[in-house]
């Protein structure tokens, strides 16, 4: 399965096709450019919070939160009481992923949550970061105490989508300057490391995941401008197939500003992944897997996120959206999407806001599949049911052409969130979406990715935590031109009951179990997964 949203792509010739040095030149000119366009916007987003304090008084300004999942929706700049943010440790394969500013969800309780067990998606994420419920500003693990959160990346395998998410609470006092770092130690044995249908191959690995949080400003409620930066490698060292080694790197780099009226971000994320078993910041035990490839697949995501909002009145705003996306794949087919959205919204009751608009790109694919152009039509809702209750939904139709191949492809898209604090040291989170992506190893072909995700948590004796993480997505598989055959179906699911104490303020270990299996109608694809592990959690 493919994290991300369905948007605009430039096309990458085929991996095999070109000489090494043709393509190391390419990948190198794609991130400087990436990179020097983001350092510009940074750096214009520090002159004009510079600039902005010069001249305007010191005063509390208006909250401002990202989109509840990784969709593209803003939080309306009158909101009442802010909601709290949860998603994922996917993550988050990044998520979203993949999650703009809708009302922040309803507060997590302050109690400290336990350890670096990979809380659940929330949904990419990501997917996907203020004070929503997949928010880069909430503690993605459990057990975590230290003062930053996680970003919310999420999706599948480090993608952006709001299949991650993630339970913890944001820091409880604001600071200037902040800093993080969490080194997590996991051993891991797992019954099917290649993820195939037959001759299955166990093995035991460790995983090494160290993670550093840097960051200025007013990074955890937004409501001012800031920058953050999220790093963390992973490791991956088997027992018995040193051959499987693996290093994986995800990179979340974030800035804000905001002048009262006017709220702006930026985000960019970078997700290097050479192993299955990695997704986001909040999901480290490779929940989701990916799918469309059913084994250990080299890729890599590079990711960019922009959004602006402006109050019109007291009640309307207006927020545009902009998003790239590129998952590259070595040796297969590797995509590329630009889209931008405008949408209308309406703060009709003080915890209700509404809103309406469009999203349009254009998706580059590598040969044989054709590049394609879609549209979306989409209305949003923030409801902050109760204290205890937040409730984000967005909802509409895609409609998506193939450069002259085959006829128009409609769909409905939606994504819904939902978090709930029942009682003292209990939280649920849930999460359900539907969106077009390209496939990366059926040629010629797309698939369209329905999942739901929840996590449940509740702290016991105060310092013992118990979790049970449960998704189920369905890809189907639909011709991108004619002449292509496209029968195939998969249904994935997972379960993941975990228990974790915090020794102390600065420790906590756990133990987690990890099902996850994928039945196919093309029986090469099908597998099941077992995995159990130990982990510790050293935070500085």
């Amino acid at each position: 399965m493919r994290p991300g949203y369905a948007l605009y792509s430039h096309r990458f010739a085929p991996f095999s096709a070109r000489s090494a040095a043709t393509t190391a030149a390419e990948i190198a000119h794609l991130i400087a450019g990436r990179t020097s366009a983001l350092v510009a916007a940074m750096f214009f987003a520090v002159v004009l919070a510079a600039q902005a304090q010069e001249s305007v008084e010191e005063a509390a300004l208006p909250a401002w939160s990202e989109p509840t999942l990784p969709s593209s929706e803003p939080a309306p700049s009158t909101q009442a009481a802010p909601l709290p943010s949860a998603l994922e440790s996917l993550p988050s394969t990044s998520a979203e992923p993949l999650p703009s500013s809708s009302a922040p969800l309803p507060s997590t309780p302050a109690e400290p949550l336990p350890s670096s067990s990979a809380p659940l998606p929330s949904s990419e994420e990501a997917f996907p970061p203020s004070s929503d419920p997949w928010s880069s500003s909430t503690n993605y693990t459990t057990a975590q105490t230290s003062v930053i959160g996680s970003p919310a990346a999420g999706g599948p395998y480090g993608g952006f989508s709001t299949k991650n998410i993630a339970l913890g609470e944001p820091a409880s006092q604001p600071r200037r300057f902040y800093y993080g770092l969490l080194f997590t130690v996991r051993g891991v044995w797992d019954d099917n490391i290649f993820l195939t249908h037959t001759h299955k191959t166990s093995d035991y690995y460790f995983a090494i995941e160290p993670q550093l949080t840097l960051g200025f400003g007013d990074i955890q409620g937004r409501s001012r401008s800031y920058l953050r930066l999220d790093y963390m490698p992973s490791g991956l060292l088997f027992v018995d197939h040193s051959d499987e080694d693996a290093f994986n790197q995800l990179i979340h780099l974030e800035g804000g500003y905001n002048s009262g009226r006017l709220r702006l971000s930026l985000t960019q994320d970078v997700v290097l992944l050479e192993s299955a078993n990695l997704n986001s910041f909040v999901d480290t035990t490779g929940l989701w897997a990916n799918t469309d490839a059913s084994a250990p697949t080299r890729m890599n995501i590079f990711y960019t996120r922009a959004r602006a909002s402006y109050d019109l009145t007291g009640k309307v705003f207006l927020q545009g959206e902009f998003d790239s996306p590129t998952y590259f794949y070595p040796n297969h087919i590797s995509d590329y999407t630009i889209s931008a959205g405008l949408y209308l919204y309406y703060n009709w009751l003080p915890k209700v806001s509404v809103g309406i608009g469009g999203t349009f790109g254009y998706n580059w694919v590598d040969a044989p599949t054709t590049n394609q152009a879609f549209e979306q039509v989409n209305l949003r809702l923030n409801y902050e049911v109760t204290a205890k209750v937040g409730l984000y939904a967005s909802g509409g139709v895609e409609f998506r052409q193939f450069d002259g191949n085959r006829d128009t492809y409609d769909t409905p898209v939606f994504e819904v969130g939902l978090t709930y604090y029942p009682f003292d040291g209990s939280t649920l989170t849930l999460a359900a979406g539907r969106r077009i992506y390209n496939s990366g190893f059926e040629p010629g072909q797309d698939f369209a990715n329905t999942y739901v995700v929840g996590r449940f948590q509740q702290r016991l004796f105060h310092r013992l935590y118990f979790g049970l993480a449960g998704g189920y997505e369905n890809s189907d598989y639909f011709a991108a031109q004619d002449n292509v055959n496209a029968p195939r179906n998969d249904d994935y699911w997972f379960i993941e009951p975990s228990l974790d104490v915090l020794i102390t303020r600065w420790l906590s270990a756990g133990v987690y179990y990890l099902h996850r299996q994928d039945s196919s109608n093309v029986d090469f694809f099908s597998f099941d997964d077992n995995q159990v592990g130990v982990r510790a959690t050293v935070r500085f």
